[in-house]
């Protein structure tokens, strides 16, 4: 396993991190293959856990706690929040009312006094900088997060965070979440630029493509991943978009079969050979997909493969713009560019 150190925090963390999405009812992963899952992989060297207050509606935080009793100060704990929890218009957003409880709520499942990565995951259109800055830097002074950070935001929100932080005086975000994979490299136009030039860490989620790069997904296969099951338009090959992908699916494996690598291996490979990247993190559901993806903790491309991977899908290009997640909201909403 290899080691980076995150932004500029000094704190070092393994390449590959575990995303625990997939523990309890999203991917079906029961306690026991939970923390059979983490044992493996804090053997394998991975010191960095993510998980979310609304994976499972808290689920998947409250089996991430149980599976790291005991050995807390070994890990780099980080969890989210912001999405809907309940329907409770004021249990979601980056409010200081919400964040304070859904903290507490948080760290309670957990089973641990303090996390050491708190995230923003998404950004709130509803709530000033100020208020969320403020609120999670008293959070942070109380003891109760280390660092806090952002997920998909856009761009230019994640400056204006940084200009929000500087002009109060208060604590800004040392790292942001963005998906990124071969099939989706919109960020390396925009978003890794901006983390770069603010010296943030970066975690990549979804580095295999929600399994369209996990070697799963080729042509003349039935598709029947786990995501599938329930995303099935993301799968369905009549839209035009998911025939590109399966498209750029069958050259990336061939990249891969000549290069000697699992698509896995490449997919992994490709995400954390970014400078602007310090972890990739990879959700798996069983210890097969875990020893899977372990097997590209040590894989550097060479500059010849990557050139291969830009031939197939050109830097900076999402072949699935539709699926981003930190499109500004104007474009989404047409009430919102019509005066």
């Amino acid at each position: 396993m290899q080691y980076r150190t995150l932004g500029r925090t000094g704190v070092q963390v393994s390449t590959l991190a575990l995303g625990a999405m997939n523990f309890g009812r999203i991917g079906r992963t029961a306690q026991e293959e939970a923390t059979a899952i983490v044992d493996a992989a804090l053997e394998a060297g991975i010191n960095l856990i993510d998980t979310a207050d609304m994976y499972g509606e808290g689920e998947s935080e409250e089996m991430v706690g149980k599976a790291v009793a005991g050995r807390r100060d070994d890990l780099v704990l980080a969890t989210k929040a912001t999405m809907p929890m309940g329907e409770e218009r004021n249990h979601r957003g980056s409010s200081r009312r919400w964040l304070v409880t859904a903290l507490d709520d948080s760290l309670r499942r957990l089973g641990v006094d303090h996390v050491d990565l708190y995230q923003i995951h998404r950004w709130d259109p509803d709530t000033s900088d100020e208020e969320t800055l403020s609120a999670l830097t008293d959070l942070q002074r109380a003891g109760k997060i280390r660092y806090f950070g952002s997920s998909t935001f856009p761009a230019y929100r994640i400056v204006q965070a940084q200009w929000a932080a500087r002009e109060h005086h208060l604590s800004r975000y040392v790292t942001e979440q963005p998906s990124y994979s071969m099939l989706q490299r919109g960020i390396e136009a925009h978003v890794l630029p901006v983390t770069e030039e603010y010296g943030l860490g970066v975690l990549a989620w979804s580095p295999l493509a929600s399994g369209w790069l996990s070697g799963a997904v080729r042509k003349g296969r039935e598709i029947s991943t786990n995501r599938s099951t329930f995303m099935p338009e993301r799968f369905d090959t009549t839209i035009p978009a998911n025939r590109a992908r399966l498209e750029a699916v069958e050259q990336l494996a061939t990249v891969a079969d000549e290069s000697g690598l699992t698509m896995i291996q490449l997919a992994l490979g490709f995400v954390t050979a970014h400078p602007g990247v310090t972890s990739a993190l990879i959700g798996p559901r069983t210890l097969d997909h875990l020893h899977a993806q372990l097997a590209a903790a040590d894989v550097t491309l060479s500059a010849d493969v990557l050139d291969a991977i830009d031939a197939v899908v050109a830097p900076g290009t999402d072949l699935a713009a539709h699926e981003k997640y930190d499109t500004p909201p104007a474009l989404l909403d047409p009430s919102l560019r019509r005066r």
